[in-house]
């Protein structure tokens, strides 16, 4: 395969799940993803890390590479800490990053991640909950992520994915940048804690 690789098996997802769960109203607070990506209208979102608003100056959102925790991510412990390490051992530095759930029998709209933003930086999926295992598209390339599964997926190509199973189905989905393309993002005399 192409477009998709899977680097992790058999994570515990439980622990992700019963944080999220022990949020009151947790897929309430935001919802952008769902009223302003049309493709996305059928997911829910709790956002993890966005986009630093004060370095927009002028440029697309999707042209914007800062980014910063959120502050509703302070009740998430469990998945920053997961996020922080998995960047330390891919010698990356995590982008944006989101819990997202797609109901039964929603789907989230073929499309590319369009934008700089994108175009550097990889995109993983990690499966906490999915009734039938989660199918996605990618370019002409199929898959069926499984539960407590960590996949890397190319969202430079046309993509797709379906909740077909009987269950809410929901990832924690986040870019990374590798560390050998940040001078060539935000220039040579750059600080690491500046885009962290």
């Amino acid at each position: 395969m192409n477009y998709f690789k899977r680097l992790k098996a058999n994570l515990d997802p439980q622990p992700f799940l019963d944080e999220i769960n022990g949020i009151d109203g947790a897929w309430d607070v935001a919802t952008g993803r769902q009223d302003k990506v049309k493709v996305q209208r059928e997911a829910k979102a709790i956002p993890l890390r966005g986009l630093r608003k004060s370095a927009i100056n002028g440029r697309e959102r999707r042209d914007v590479h800062e980014s910063r925790w959120t502050t509703g991510s302070q009740q998430y412990d469990r998945a920053r800490a997961f996020l922080n390490t998995f960047a330390e051992e891919q010698d990356s530095i995590l982008g944006r990053a989101k819990i997202v759930c797609l109901p039964a029998g929603k789907r989230v709209y073929p499309h590319i991640d369009r934008g700089q933003y994108y175009r550097v930086r990889n995109r993983y999926h990690f499966v906490l909950k999915s009734s039938l295992g989660s199918w996605m598209k990618a370019g002409d390339e199929e898959v069926r992520m499984q539960e407590g599964e960590l996949w890397w997926f190319d969202n430079d190509q046309m993509h797709e994915a379906n909740n077909d199973g009987d269950q809410d189905r929901i990832h924690m989905i986040f870019d990374m940048l590798p560390k050998h393309r940040v001078e060539e993002v935000f220039g040579k005399n750059v600080e690491m804690e500046a885009v962290a």
